[in-house]
């Protein structure tokens, strides 16, 4: 039977995950996991979904390498996977979905991107990473419901905040502040938002895992 190691948490529920494939899941990743599986004889299919950005150590290049080096099949998209299977495909890292491809391609660059803030029980995220804020407001003017000159403007105010505070609700009323959104607007505004969201996140998330079961032969 195939040993598979899954980091996952805030963007798929270990529930979920585990409703489609039967894997060790783990809290999302941090420095030196990787460097302990492998010093343990390693499992034959590492995936990562999500991981520690910058209130500690993130995942070093080096153990993904040396992961892959020994044999260990890494898989990564959604999170922190897309952010390190773009940096190092050329190794051998499997990255798959939307968010791998446009770090990939420099669509996105930063890694605020994907960055949340979560329940540090639960994983349950706190706030909204801008991929899905991007990919929600491009839905909402491809849909008729925002003008795509005031998408562009709110795309730009989330990205102006830190990345613990982004919310729709938060979004729209600094639009509100500065103009750009009628006061009287603001809730309707959010609602769509909120009921309408694009998780792109949780998609790849579940390409990640679909990944590994076709790799397992599952």
């Amino acid at each position: 039977m195939t040993d598979i190691v899954v980091f996952t948490g805030n963007s798929l529920s270990w529930e979920d995950a585990g409703s489609l494939l039967d894997a060790d899941y783990r809290p999302p990743v941090k420095r030196n996991d990787i460097n302990i599986l492998v010093d343990k004889g390693g499992p034959d299919i590492i995936g990562i979904i999500d991981g520690i950005f910058f209130d500690r150590a993130a995942v070093a290049h080096r153990e993904i390498i040396r992961a892959i080096k020994a044999g260990v099949t890494v898989v990564g998209g959604c999170s922190m996977g897309a952010l390190r299977a773009s940096e190092l495909d050329t190794y051998g890292m499997i990255g798959v979905g939307r968010i791998y491809e446009w770090y990939r391609d420099g669509v996105v660059e930063s890694d605020d991107e994907v960055a949340v803030t979560f329940h540090p029980e639960t994983f349950e995220p706190l706030s909204i990473p801008l991929v899905n804020i991007r990919t929600t407001l491009e839905h909402a003017v491809e849909n008729g419901v925002l003008d795509p000159v005031l998408g562009d403007a709110l795309l730009g105010i989330a990205r102006s905040m830190y990345y613990p505070d982004r919310t729709y609700a938060a979004m729209v009323r600094k639009s509100v502040g500065q103009g750009l959104v009628p006061e009287n607007e603001q809730d309707s505004v959010i609602d769509y938002l909120v009921h309408n969201e694009v998780d792109v996140k949780r998609e790849d998330a579940l390409l990640v895992i679909e990944k590994i079961k076709e790799l397992a032969g599952l």
